[in-house]
């Protein structure tokens, strides 16, 4: 398997993706794991649609997601993998799904969300989502484009320290 950019992005593939963030990674597969996503066919046809069709494109919940990641049926791919919530990339992680970095790209803002970037809003459970996936190993930092600087979470979040 070869994950080139996992994400975390509540709009999962939009222009932002297809336009800067796959030519910058070479991805030639985009992978979104997301249990509402999946659950519709109506959103899962218009994803798929707005996807050029030189990439091939996954989407399924979760559990379909890791699955297919453990087949072995994406070893030859370069993944960009997706995730609309903290919650979702923990879950992969528990679920087996191996990943040595996450990327929080946007994270819009909601009831109970505090505002730590501008594109990065999160509430206490992302923040314990995000201290678990740390504590894992997974290397969080937040950047929007790849013209943006990466930043490590913890810097995003006033009182956290990078390596704390």
């Amino acid at each position: 398997m070869s994950i080139v950019l996992t994400r975390i992005d509540n709009r999962l593939i939009h222009g932002q993706v297809l336009e800067t963030w796959l030519p910058y990674v070479h991805a030639n597969c985009l992978v979104v794991a997301n249990d509402e996503i999946a659950s519709s066919p109506l959103k899962r046809m218009m994803m798929v649609a707005s996807v050029p069709s030189s990439i091939q494109v996954e989407i399924g919940s979760v559990e379909e997601i890791t699955a297919l990641f453990l087949s072995g049926e994406l070893d030859a791919c370069r993944v960009l993998l997706l995730f609309a919530t903290t919650a979702d990339s923990l879950a992969a992680l528990h679920a087996g799904l191996k990943y040595e970095r996450l990327n929080l790209g946007n994270l819009h803002a909601g009831q109970g969300k505090t505002q730590f970037s501008c594109t990065v809003f999160l509430d206490p459970e992302d923040i314990e989502n995000l201290e678990k996936l740390d504590s894992a190993g997974v290397d969080i930092s937040a950047r929007c484009i790849p013209a943006d600087m990466s930043r490590n979470w913890r810097r995003l979040i006033p009182g956290k320290k990078a390596g704390h």
